[in-house]
């Protein structure tokens, strides 16, 4: 590999992968290259726009932590989550459809019964969640487990609270024998996704916003379906249309409706696709 110039660098170094022995690697390999090395020849990158970027990525890696995911946010925003979320999630008609997972989710939440306040003192407006699982054929899908989060009143996830001890505003809940669902939780906001990092300064710099729609995050299981990953968004919230990660699909934005007591009524059905079959 002598004599390398900008005319042939590209094919020596996809030759390189030639004895890779994971075909599925060398091939996203072989493509990944392909594709840096023609984004740098398109845009005639310098030297120290590469250097750039490089302390980009150093700083996204030095700011991620075990409650901050800066990559899982830059992808977020560049639409890269969405896209791989859409291609991945080809559903039948009528199934609730999947979106981004977003980097707030907690392993172990807590769980409580039916009916409980998974807002565990986050401060909002009491709301009352409620709704069915079903598959595609309109079967009710019995003990559906469904883990639900988000932010409270001031646009934070619990992980943000520096010296917050126990979890709020998420939790796991299972639905009974006919597939429905309840729980009480706190009305969603609009929010800015953290932005006092290196993707902020993306942001910033491309003349963008941080702010997402108001929405509740759900991930649903039930043995033999498969297990969807979405949101459901406030009607009506700032953002819909300009959501920071791409996130939003019009199917699953739904009202939170005002009670008479002063708190609010939100009413969602899931409907879950069947496993395939291996």
């Amino acid at each position: 590999m002598r004599n390398l110039n900008q005319d042939n660098i590209t094919q020596a170094v996809i030759a390189s992968f030639a004895n890779t022995p994971d075909a599925r690697l060398k091939e996203i390999m072989t493509s990944l290259v392909q594709h840096l090395h023609a984004f740098a020849r398109d845009v005639k990158l310098t030297e120290q726009e590469w250097f750039e970027g490089i302390d980009f990525l150093t700083r996204c890696g030095h700011i991620t932590d075990d409650k901050r995911q800066e990559f899982i946010l830059l992808s977020d925003t560049l639409g890269l989550s969405m896209l791989t979320v859409a291609m991945n999630n080809d559903k039948p008609q009528g199934c609730t459809e999947a979106t981004v997972f977003g980097p707030f989710h907690v392993e172990g939440a807590p769980h409580y019964d039916l009916g409980e306040d998974i807002a565990n003192g986050a401060k909002g407006t009491p709301c009352l969640v409620r709704g069915t699982v079903r598959g595609v054929n309109g079967e009710p899908v019995p003990g559906a487990v469904l883990d639900v989060w988000q932010s409270d009143e001031d646009g934070l996830y619990d992980v943000q609270h520096v010296g917050l001890d126990h979890a709020q505003s998420r939790g796991i809940v299972a639905a009974d024998g006919q597939g429905r669902y309840h729980f009480r939780s706190i009305v969603a906001v609009p929010y800015a996704i953290p932005h006092d990092g290196p993707v902020g300064q993306m942001l910033e710099a491309t003349g963008r916003h941080p702010w997402r729609p108001a929405h509740l995050h759900f991930m649903v299981k039930a043995p033999g379906y498969e297990t969807l990953i979405t949101h459901v968004f406030r009607d009506h919230s700032d953002y819909l249309d300009s959501d920071a990660v791409f996130g939003v699909r019009q199917s699953l934005v739904c009202d939170w409706v005002a009670q008479a007591d002063g708190t609010y009524l939100m009413e969602f059905d899931f409907v879950l696709n069947p496993a395939k079959s291996e």
